[in-house]
């Protein structure tokens, strides 16, 4: 049987997105099956981690035949929740909230954009692509009249829980969080925080370890 979702870490998870963004290269190359040893292969992980991962949601390949790859990717869309399509705000529109909104490949994977925020006025009311960029002082009314699910918050450290709140008191329930704060949102509110700069400490001791050993 599925494992309770409550039971999946976050690092499985996060497998299973790479495994997914294979799966799609495996199809663009027009191939119909795929092993556990090459999943793993293209994962960076190993055979057993890919079964070990797959077997928390339930049993999807056949000995000596692996796993049908478009099969397997629909079936990881939908325990990943992007057989549908999010609709995603972005609050603040700096370098990084650019970047981001640029990024073409978001609404292929199930995330659309569907309205961008800024405070500085002359931000405000300027073309983003298809998108124009509103007040974020009517952050809240216009969340809840958009019918956003999830928000990304490129703002800096000082706002970021203002900002937060009102995507709350709009009704959404996932926040990715950019800036170098830690929220607090109430039960049932989602916040996956981003550290690059912890991502890249993390990088520079592992490598001194590696450099110890050598």
């Amino acid at each position: 049987m599925p494992a309770s979702l409550h039971k999946v870490s976050d690092s499985a998870i996060r497998r299973l997105s790479i495994y997914l963004r294979v799966l799609g290269g495996l199809e663009r190359e027009g191939k119909e099956t795929v092993s556990s040893q090459v999943l793993a292969d293209r994962a960076g992980t190993t055979a057993a981690q890919v079964r070990k991962d797959l077997s928390l949601f339930g049993s999807f390949g056949k000995r000596g035949l692996g796993y049908l790859v478009t099969t397997l990717r629909d079936e990881l869309r939908g325990i990943l929740g992007v057989s549908r399509t999010w609709r995603v705000a972005l609050v603040g529109i700096g370098r990084m909230g650019a970047a981001l909104l640029e990024y073409p490949h978001f609404r292929a994977r199930g995330f659309e954009f569907v309205a961008v925020y800024d405070s500085d006025p002359e931000k405000v009311g300027s073309r983003r692509g298809m998108l124009t960029v509103e007040d974020a002082r009517v952050l809240e009314e216009s969340l809840r009249e958009t019918g956003v699910e999830i928000v990304v918050l490129t703002v800096p450290a000082g706002a970021a829980q203002e900002v937060a709140d009102a995507a709350v008191r709009a009704g959404v329930r996932g926040i990715m969080n950019f800036a170098p704060v830690a929220l607090k949102v109430p039960p049932g509110v989602r916040v996956n925080a981003v550290r690059l700069t912890v991502e890249l400490e993390v990088l520079s001791f592992s490598l001194g370890s590696v450099a110890d050993r050598d």
